[in-house]
């Protein structure tokens, strides 16, 4: 089964932070690589880079620009990456409006109903929780 990936999977794969996150997300991906699983929004393209790029108080960024890049490079050249259309932005408002989501979450939503993936892999929704036909799996929450 094909699943799409939130940006916060791609980001804790260089996040040193959070080792065991930074640990699961690579699992996660390395195994949706070889099962041929993972999905990426285009979505989540945008907000990695913008992610590892910036800089944070006290300390400097996840990756510097360059690696940046050719990290976003790599993604695209592993994983299918999905694009947006206006059906996909319209389902977005729908999903906005029907489920309260803020907008970034009910697109990314949209991504995985749009494209018929059944799951979306995230931190940032209700684990288990479904939406329309999409349910949500946290990989780092406990029990």
């Amino acid at each position: 089964m094909a699943y799409l990936v939130d940006t916060n999977i791609l980001v804790y794969r260089f996040d040193a932070r959070f080792p065991e996150k930074q640990a699961a997300a690579g699992d996660l991906l390395r195994k949706g690589l070889t099962e041929d699983a993972v999905r990426i929004p285009h979505q989540a393209l945008l907000e990695f880079v913008a992610v590892v790029t910036r800089v944070r108080a006290g300390s400097r960024s996840l990756l510097a620009p360059d690696e940046a890049r050719r990290e976003t490079e790599e993604l695209m050249a592993q994983f299918p990456v999905l694009f947006p259309n206006a059906a996909l932005v319209r389902t977005a408002l729908q999903g906005a409006a029907a489920y309260q989501l803020s907008w970034f979450d009910a697109h990314l939503w949209a991504y995985a109903e749009h494209y018929g993936l059944e799951e979306i892999v995230s931190e940032d929704f209700e684990h288990g929780r479904l939406y329309g036909s999409v349910r949500i799996r946290n990989p780092f929450r406990r029990g």
